[in-house]
């Protein structure tokens, strides 16, 4: 059942990838290696098969808990790449990049309480049969 709750905020979390490869264009953390792009490719990836395996619940936490993992891993590397420009840190001046990992691991993690709600409505209605 793709018209969910759930399925909306897994929607947003696969979202935020993509405004962070069209605003991430300036980010060079390693040289001439586009891992910004690589990894919002991954992240739009997985939360595709995230939203796609709506019938196993539990495939679908697992999903949204590696996504959480890249993106708190891409907010560190974000954060280490605001660091390491000139300047200081001063959102105005260098992007909104950091934030849209950030919304993503919220979208998540209201997405697996919801997946867990189902999960366990599932269960007491099996416990009823």
């Amino acid at each position: 059942m793709l018209q969910r709750i759930q399925t909306i905020w897994i929607l947003l979390a696969t979202l935020a990838p993509v405004f962070l490869f069209i605003t991430g264009q300036d980010v060079e953390v390693s040289g001439t290696f586009p891992l910004i792009k690589i990894v919002s490719a991954v992240l739009v990836i997985v939360g595709a098969l995230s939203i796609f395996s709506f019938k196993n619940r539990k495939r679908q936490i697992m999903l949204n808990n590696i996504s959480i993992i890249i993106n708190a891993l891409l907010i560190g590397v974000l954060l280490y790449w605001l660091l390491k420009l000139s300047g200081g840190i001063d959102f105005p001046e260098k992007g909104i990049e950091p934030i849209f990992p950030l919304l993503a691991v919220i979208c998540l993690a209201i997405a697996n309480i919801y997946i867990k709600k189902d999960e366990r409505l599932v269960k007491s209605v099996d416990r009823l049969r």
